[in-house]
C-alpha cells in the first residue's frame, strides 16, 4: 500500500468519529434502558400493594364461609350421634318395634318405603336379600322411626338430604330415591361417599367432605359431609348429607368489594368463576365421577394453578388475561374444604397512576444520555487517538529497518501500551530468527547420531526383525530371524514378506493384506517357516514408516518367539473346554459352539438342532454297581456317540449323566427325529459292565434353531423343558419343543409366586359344603374348601394352585392356615348351637410333616374345639408310599381325640388289606361313582358293594357330589345315611350360613 495514501483525512471513517457514535448510542441505550427498569420498577412495587389488599378482601368471606361449614358439621355430628344410640344401644337393642313393611324383589333386593309424615317427608331403605338376617329386621324399623323424626329437620334448608348407610350394603334415606332405584347388586363400598368414611380411609373417625361429585339417582353434582358411625369400638356404616352445587355456590358472592371472587377445590376445578357457573352446573356425568371444570379456567391463569398445587402453597398471586383484558389475582386457601378463594381485578385499574410518569421519566434519562455522549468524546480524543498516530509513525521506521524508536515507545498500564510494548519486542524477535536457525542445524545432527545407534540396535535385538519397500519386499533381515529361521540371509532378499509364514498359515493371507492396505497395520500369532520343520510360533507385528508427509515408504514387521506360550495354552484350553471323564466337549465349550451356530443361523443361511437328554435310571444303576461302573457306563455312552455322529457335530457332556448334541445341516422335524431314533437304538444295544449287563435308554428334548432363535441359555431352557415332557411321557423317547412348554412354565412360576405373597397378603378364604342327614335333613357337618381371590385375576381354581403348593412345600403354610381358620369356624358355630363337625383335607406334605402333630395340640387347646368334632380327610395314595409310617402317623393323630376319613375311596389304590389296617373312622365314597346313578348300573353295583364294605368294617360313610332326588333315594335304600353335594347346598362362605341353614331346614333346596 502507498504510505502516501495513509496521510489523508479519514472522515467518517476515522476512528475517533466511530468510537464517538458508538459511545452515543450505548449512552443512550443504556439510558432509555435504566428508564424502563426504573418505571417497571415502580409498577412491581404498585402490583406488591394491589396484591396486599386482593388478599385483605377474602379474609373475612373466608371466615364466614368457615364458620358456616363448621356449624353443618357440627349438625351432622349430633345426627350421627342421636342415629347410632338409636340402633345400637342396649335401649335400642331390647325395644320393641312395629316391623316395616318389606318388599323382596326378583332382583335379589329387599327395599321398605315408609309413609309420608306430617312434615311431609318420606324416607325408604334398601338391602340385597343375601345380606338379610334378624338384625335387619329390626334395623329396618328403627331407622324408619328415627328417619320419621330427623328428617324434616336436616332436610329443611341444612342439607338436601339425609342417610344412613351400613357395611352389608343397607341404606335408610330421606327423600327415598336412592333405596327405590338403586340396582340390587350395587356395592356402596366402590362409592366416594362411603369409602371416605371408612377406618382405612378414616382412621381418625371424623366428618369428612367429600369431593364433588356426580350422583346418577339424584342427576346432579354433589358433595357429602360424612360421618363414621362406630359402637362397641366397632365400625357399623357411614351417615351423610348432601348438598346440590347449585346451592353450594350460591353461597358465594360474585364480587368483594371493587374486585371479583372465584372458588377452586383441591384439585384445581373451578367451582365459581364469573360467566362459568351456569356452564358447570349443565355439565354431565356417571357415578362417582368427580367434578372436572379445569379446562374452563382461563389458560394463562391455569398454569399458575397448576405450579400451586404442584408445590403445595397455601396461596399465590399473580397475572391473567380474558379477551385480550389482563387482570391480577389473589389466592388463598380455607382449611376445611382444602378449598381455594380468589379475587381478581383489572390490571390497568391497578396500574393507572403509575402510567401518568412514564413519560417524564423516558425524557429525563435521555437528557442525561446527550450530556454524557459530550464528555466521552473529549476524554477519548485525548487519551487513545493522539497515541494510535504515535504508533502509526514508529511503524514506519520499522520498515526503514530502524529498530530503536520502536523499543522506546511509551508503555503505560494499558490496552495501547501493551500494543507498544509487543512492537517493540517484535523487532528484538527478528534479530533472534538467525540464532534460531544455527540451532537446528545443531538438533539435526544429534538426530543423525541417533538413527545410527537404532540401527546397531536392531542389528543385535532379541526380537526377529524384517524391513520392506513400500510394496512389502524384503529388504533387510536381522541376524536373529537367520538364527531362527535356520535360512540365509539371501533367502529373504527380494521376497514378498509373507515369505516368513508357514504354508498352513496362507489362510491369513487375505486378512492381512486387507489390513495392510486399510489401516498399513497388522498384528498376530502365525507360524515362522523354519528349515527344522517344527511349529515355530511367533508374535508377528507389521507397522509403517513414514516421511515427513505422512506417505508410508517403508514397512517394519518384528517376531517374538511364542511357542511356549502357546503349547501352555493348548493344554489349559484341554481342560478348560472338555470333559476329562468322556474327552467330549463340557458346558462351556458347548456354549461357546451353540453361540456361533445362532450367530450363522441368525444370517439365514445355516440350520441346526440341540438334542439335551440324560440317561434313564441311570441313578439306580450308580446306586447299584457303584460309581466305577457308573463313569465306564458314560464313558461307553460318549464312545457310542462319537462313532454313530458326524465329526462336524458337537457332542457334550453337560455334567452327571446330562448330555447335549449340536447338529448341523439339520432344516426339519423329520431328519431330527431320525437322529433321535439313531441315538436311542445305539444306546439301546446291551453295556457290559464288569460281570453285569445293562441296558439305558434316553428321554430326549429336541429344539430347532431357526432365524429367530432366541440366545442360547434361551435355547438350551427350551431343550430342557422338551426332555422333562419326554420323561413324563414314559422315557425313552423323544420330544420337540413348543411354546406351550414355556407357557406352562412360566404360569406355573408366576402362579408360585402369587400364592407366596397371597398367602402373606391373606388372598385365601374358606368355603363350607354341609354335610347332611338325610334321615332327618339335618346339617351334621361341614367340610372346609379353600378359595383363592387374586386381586388382580380373580378366582384361581384350587385344581390350579394345590399341585403348585404341594410342589413348593407352601402346602404346609397354606395348610396350617386352614387348619385354624376352619376350627376357630366350627367353634363359632358351637357357639350359635349349631354344633357340627369339620372335614379338614390333609395334604401328603402336611400328612407326613413332623410338626403336625404338635400344631393340632395347639390349636385345640387354643380355639377349644372338642378335638372329636375334627374329621381329618386322607387320600389313599398318600398313605401307600410308606404304610408302617403311615399307620403310626395315623395313630399319633387318632391318640389326639380326632376323627380320620379315607377320601375319594375308590379312586386309589383300594387295597382292602391296608384299609383293614388302618385305624379309619369315615370312608367317603368318590362323587365319581354316584354322579352317573341311577342310569349306570356299573356304578350303583360299585357304590351298594362299597357301602356295604364300610358297614361290615364298622365305618361311617359320607357320599360325595349327590346332586338329584335319585340318588338320595338310592342312597336311603341303601343304608348311607350322610351326604354332601349340590343337591342341598353348594360351597358358601361363613357370611352366608345363616341363609343356606334356613333354606335347608325349612325345605327351600
Amino acid at each position: 500500500m502507498n504510505s502516501k495514501h495513509l496521510d489523508a483525512s479519514f472522515g467518517l471513517n476515522a476512528l475517533s468519529a466511530k468510537l464517538s457514535i458508538l459511545i452515543s448510542a450505548i449512552c443512550l441505550i443504556a439510558g432509555l434502558t435504566a428508564a424502563y427498569l426504573m418505571v417497571k420498577s415502580e409498577r412491581k412495587q404498585l402490583l406488591f400493594e394491589e396484591y396486599g389488599v386482593l388478599t385483605e378482601l377474602s379474609k373475612p368471606f373466608i371466615e364466614r364461609f368457615e364458620n358456616l361449614l363448621d356449624e353443618k358439621k357440627r349438625i351432622a355430628v349430633d345426627a350421627n350421634t342421636i342415629v347410632t344410640e338409636a340402633l345400637y344401644s342396649e335401649k335400642a337393642l331390647a325395644e320393641k318395634v312395629v316391623p316395616s313393611k318389606l318388599v323382596f324383589g326378583k332382583d335379589g333386593s329387599i327395599r321398605s318405603s315408609s309413609s309420608t309424615n306430617v312434615a311431609g317427608v318420606r324416607s325408604a331403605a334398601f338391602l340385597p336379600q343375601q345380606n338379610y338376617s334378624h338384625e335387619y329386621k329390626r334395623i329396618f324399623a328403627q331407622t324408619e322411626q328415627v328417619w320419621s323424626q330427623l328428617a324434616p329437620i336436616l332436610t329443611d334448608e341444612t342439607f338436601f338430604n339425609y342417610y344412613f348407610i351400613s357395611q352389608d350394603r343397607f341404606i335408610r334415606i330421606s327423600p327415598p330415591n336412592w333405596a327405590l332405584n338403586v340396582p340390587a347388586n350395587h356395592d356402596f363400598r366402590q362409592d366416594v361417599f362411603y369409602e371416605i368414611g371408612t377406618p382405612q380411609a378414616n382412621p381418625n373417625l371424623e366428618a369428612s367432605w367429600t369431593p364433588i361429585y356426580y350422583d346418577d339417582i339424584w342427576e346432579r353434582w354433589v358433595i357429602s359431609l360424612i360421618v363414621p358411625l362406630h359402637y362397641g369400638g366397632e365400625f357399623k356404616g357411614i351417615t351423610g348429607s348432601d348438598i346440590e352445587l347449585p346451592k353450594l355456590q350460591a353461597m358465594f358472592p360474585d364480587k368483594v368489594g371493587d374486585a371479583k371472587l372465584f372458588v377452586l377445590n383441591s384439585a384445581g376445578q373451578i367451582i365459581q368463576f364469573e360467566g362459568k357457573t351456569d356452564i358447570i352446573t349443565r355439565i354431565g356425568g356417571t357415578m362417582n365421577d368427580e367434578l372436572d371444570t379445569k379446562n374452563q379456567l382461563p389458560v394463562e391463569l391455569r398454569s399458575q394453578i397448576d405450579s400451586l398445587l404442584a408445590n403445595n402453597r397455601n396461596e399465590s398471586q399473580g397475572e391473567f388475561s380474558i379477551d385480550d383484558s389482563k387482570h391480577i389475582f389473589s389466592i388463598q386457601k380455607f382449611s376445611d374444604f382444602d378449598w381455594y378463594i380468589g379475587v381478581y381485578k383489572t390490571h390497568s385499574e391497578a396500574l393507572s397512576a403509575i402510567d401518568e410518569i412514564e413519560v417524564k421519566f423516558f425524557g429525563l434519562f435521555i437528557l442525561y444520555a446527550v450530556l454524557v455522549v459530550l464528555l466521552l468524546h473529549q476524554t477519548l480524543s485525548h487519551l487513545v487517538i493522539k497515541r494510535i498516530k504515535a504508533l502509526v509513525s514508529s511503524s514506519r521506521e520499522v520498515a526503514r529497518g530502524q529498530f530503536e524508536t520502536a523499543q522506546k515507545l511509551a508503555v503505560n498500564k494499558d490496552e495501547i501500551g501493551l500494543l507498544n510494548f509487543e512492537f517493540g519486542a517484535m523487532a528484538g524477535k527478528l534479530e533472534k530468527t538467525m540464532g534460531d536457525l544455527r540451532q537446528e542445524l545443531a538438533e539435526k545432527e544429534v538426530a543423525e547420531q541417533r538413527a545410527r545407534r537404532l540401527s546397531k540396535a536392531v542389528e543385535f535385538s532379541g526380537s526377529a526383525v524384517v524391513i520392506t519397500d513400500e510394496h512389502l519386499n524384503i529388504e533387510y533381515v536381522n541376524p536373529k530371524l537367520i538364527e531362527m529361521t535356520g535360512f540365509e540371509k539371501d533367502h529373504f532378499i527380494g521376497q514378498p514378506l509373507l515369505v516368513l509364514m508357514e504354508p498352513d498359515m496362507m489362510i491369513l493371507v487375505e486378512d492381512i493384506v486387507q489390513d495392510l492396505l486399510a489401516r498399513h497395520h497388522w498384528k498376530g500369532d502365525t507360524l515362522l517357516h523354519n528349515t527344522d520343520k517344527r511349529a515355530l510360533w511367533v508374535s508377528l507385528s507389521v507397522s509403517p514408516i513414514r516421511d515427513d508427509n505422512h506417505k508410508v515408504y517403508s514397512y517394519v514387521a518384528s517376531a517374538q518367539d511364542i511357542s511356549f506360550v502357546k503349547e501352555s495354552q493348548r493344554k489349559m484350553e484341554q481342560l478348560a473346554y472338555y470333559d476329562t471323564l468322556t474327552g467330549l466337549a463340557n458346558r462351556a465349550l458347548f456354549r461357546m459352539q451353540l453361540k456361533k451356530s445362532l450367530a450363522l443361523a441368525s444370517r439365514g443361511h445355516y440350520s441346526f438342532a440341540l438334542f439335551y437328554f440324560d440317561l434313564d435310571e441311570f441313578k439306580r444303576i450308580n446306586d447299584t454297581l457303584g460309581h466305577d461302573a457308573g463313569d465306564q457306563l458314560l464313558l461307553e455312552v460318549a464312545q457310542r456317540l462319537q462313532k454313530r455322529l458326524r465329526a462336524e457335530d458337537t457332542i457334550a457332556r453337560l455334567g452327571g449323566d446330562e448330555f447335549a448334541v449340536l447338529l448341523s445341516g439339520i432344516n426339519d422335524r423329520d431328519q431330527a427325529a431320525d437322529v433321535a431314533l439313531t441315538i436311542q437304538n445305539t444306546l439301546s444295544q446291551p453295556i457290559r459292565l464288569g460281570s453285569n449287563e445293562v441296558i439305558v435308554s434316553a428321554s430326549i428334548g429336541i429344539t430347532m434353531a431357526s432365524e429367530q432363535s432366541p440366545e442360547e441359555d434361551v435355547l438350551l431352557k427350551h431343550a430342557d423343558l422338551a426332555m422333562y415332557e419326554a420323561k413324563a411321557l414314559g422315557k425313552n423317547t423323544y420330544y420337540f419343543y413348543n411354546d406351550t412348554l414355556d407357557a406352562a412354565a412360566k404360569e406355573r412360576l408366576f402362579i408360585e409366586n402369587e400364592l407366596r405373597i397371597g398367602i402373606k397378603e391373606q388372598q385365601f378364604e374358606l368355603y363350607y359344603q354341609p354335610q347332611i342327614n338325610i334321615n332327618n335333613e339335618q346339617i351334621v357337618g361341614f367340610e372346609a374348601l379353600i378359595r383363592w381371590h387374586h386381586p388382580t385375576l380373580g378366582y384361581i381354581a384350587p385344581d390350579k394352585f394345590i399341585p403348585i403348593a404341594e410342589a413348593t412345600g407352601l402346602i404346609v403354610e397354606l395348610g396350617e392356615w386352614v387348619l385354624w381358620e376352619s376350627c376357630a369356624f366350627a367353634q363359632r358355630m358351637a357357639l350359635k348351637d349349631h354344633g357340627s363337625n369339620i372335614s379338614i383335607n390333609l395334604s401328603a406334605r402336611q400328612f407326613k410333616d413332623t410338626s403336625l402333630i404338635p400344631l393340632l395340640e395347639k390349636v385345640i387347646a387354643k380355639t377349644g374345639i372338642d378335638a372329636a368334632r375334627i374329621h381329618l380327610e386322607l387320600t389313599e395314595s398318600m398313605l401307600m408310599g410308606d404304610v408302617e409310617g403311615s399307620i403310626k402317623q395315623m395313630h399319633q393323630l387318632k391318640a389326639l381325640g380326632v376323627s380320620l376319613s379315607i377320601d375319594d375311596f375308590g379312586t386309589g389304590y383300594s387295597s382292602l388289606s391296608y384299609l383293614k389296617r388302618f385305624p379309619l373312622d369315615i370312608l367317603k365314597i368318590d362323587r365319581s361313582f354316584i354322579k352317573d346313578i341311577p342310569e349306570d348300573s356299573n356304578d350303583m353295583e360299585i357304590t351298594a358293594a362299597i357301602i356295604a364294605m364300610a358297614q361290615k368294617l364298622n365305618l361311617e360313610l359320607v357320599a360325595e357330589g349327590v346332586e338329584s332326588e335319585e340318588q338320595i333315594d338310592f342312597l336311603k335304600i341303601n343304608n348311607c345315611e350322610v351326604v354332601q353335594g349340590y343337591f342341598y347346598s353348594k360351597p358358601v362362605p361363613e357370611h352366608e350360613i345363616s341363609l343356606m341353614v334356613d333354606k335347608i331346614q325349612g325345605n327351600g333346596f
